[in-house]
């Protein structure tokens, strides 16, 4: 019998959940006109799961559950059990335009940061949207090796970047941060790269606790915010 070249048609949908952890600065008026800048924060592999607790464990949040007050809105979700960030940018994005209709927020001053697994999901999600962020921190973090990535990450060589690792990293080598680092370098971006010798996987206790970080973060501005062109 004769092969058939065939075409199937169709149009897949799914429902998702997404919990997230929100946190309001101080003087934060939902009746007011003032807008705020917004920084939205990627966990690790271990705090995933439907427990919003556990991203008290590491980063922005535990800070925040310790005491730090922050003057911007902070935006934690929690990835699903069996999965992972970059496999959720479907979700990112539903989260951004929820967060752009109900919060008050300064669309020049939207930033993205995460950790280990959260900093894999910063660089695959800022290389989606190259124009939503005014300024990315990945930490500890790397790319999948699809898609175009590492040299895909060029792309983002507009928008200010300050990646952090650690030297003794055996859970995701320094030299994943590095090879994106020099793609950058080489496609003329301005990239910030902080090594920490004798550190581990955790380069993120020592990264948010730079003075200088947040100061940094705060001042870049993105004139060219647009959240509608998509790159997968």
């Amino acid at each position: 019998m004769p092969m058939e070249n065939k075409l199937l048609k169709g149009t897949i949908s799914r429902s998702f959940e997404l919990p997230y952890y929100l946190y309001l600065p101080k003087g934060y008026d939902p009746q007011g006109s003032d807008t705020w800048p917004v920084v939205i924060f990627l966990h690790g592999a271990g705090e995933r799961g439907t427990d919003l607790e556990r991203l008290k464990r590491q980063g922005l949040v535990k800070q925040i559950a310790e005491g730090q007050e922050f003057p911007f809105i902070l935006v934690a979700p929690q990835c699903p059990q069996n999965d992972t960030w970059d496999r959720s940018l479907d979700e990112l994005d539903a989260l951004f335009a929820e967060l752009m209709d109900t919060l008050l927020i300064d669309r020049e001053r939207i930033y993205l940061t995460g950790l280990s697994m959260g900093g894999f999901g910063t660089w695959h999600w800022a290389a989606r949207r190259p124009q939503a962020f005014a300024a990315l921190v990945p930490i500890c973090g790397g790319t999948m090796p699809l898609l175009g990535f590492p040299e895909r990450i060029g792309d983002l060589k507009d928008i200010p970047i300050w990646v952090f690792h650690g030297e003794d990293d055996q859970v995701v080598p320094i030299k994943m941060s590095a090879e994106l680092v020099e793609v950058l370098v080489e496609a003329g971006s301005s990239v910030k790269f902080t090594r920490y010798p004798g550190v581990g996987h955790d380069s993120w206790s020592l990264a948010y606790d730079e003075p200088e970080l947040f100061p940094w973060l705060l001042a870049q501005k993105n004139p060219r915010f647009n959240f509608e062109k998509r790159v997968d």
